[in-house]
């Protein structure tokens, strides 16, 4: 999820948040920090789960939130995918995994180079896009969350490499792969 828990404003609670998901059918919610990090498994396809927990929030919590929602089996993919995997100067902290609510456009990440401060770099790969902001971190970035949608072409969310990594972990807790056989799927919103 997008753009909650941040400053006095956008209150989402992660223990109501989860009581809802369980009310709307969503089975074994789990949230990682304050941010909207959710992972459930449900039998409908990760656009129902969106529209199904955007109507939710919007009238539990008088909130209209941006959702983005993966499978367990697209995020294993992003963690493979890291162009900056293997870059000693890139510190976890700083980069992010971009992702948006409609396929990204193949231009945002040049488009993004042209905005960027000293020291950023941005890569497309495995689908998604990645952001490195450097010794600055994105606090003190040019490039806002309104830019990034716009270069992406529909709402977005990033995430730094640790919260990644986590979310990497908790899926694999979970047990659960996506297998043919089997209707159900982990959807990370």
């Amino acid at each position: 999820m997008r753009g909650i828990n941040v400053g006095s404003t956008r209150k989402l609670p992660m223990a109501e948040l989860r009581a809802l998901s369980i009310k709307l059918g969503l089975q074994r919610p789990e949230t990682y920090i304050q941010s909207g990090n959710l992972i459930v498994d449900a039998d409908i396809e990760a656009d129902e789960v969106r529209d199904l927990l955007e109507k939710a929030i919007a009238k539990r919590f008088s909130l209209r939130v941006d959702i983005i929602v993966r499978q367990a089996s697209q995020w294993n993919g992003y963690m493979t995918a890291n162009p900056f995997a293997n870059d000693a100067a890139t510190m976890p902290k700083m980069l992010h995994l971009y992702l948006s609510r409609d396929p990204l456009k193949t231009s945002a990440a040049k488009e993004l180079e042209r905005k960027a401060q000293s020291g950023e770099r941005m890569a497309m790969a495995g689908g998604a896009l990645w952001i490195d902001y450097g010794a600055n971190g994105a606090g003190k970035s040019k490039l806002t969350p309104l830019l990034v949608d716009k270069a992406c072409g529909s709402p977005s969310t990033g995430r730094n490499w640790n919260s990644v990594l986590k979310i990497g972990e908790m899926i694999e807790a979970r047990g659960q792969r996506e297998t043919p056989s089997s209707p159900r799927h982990d959807h990370l919103p």
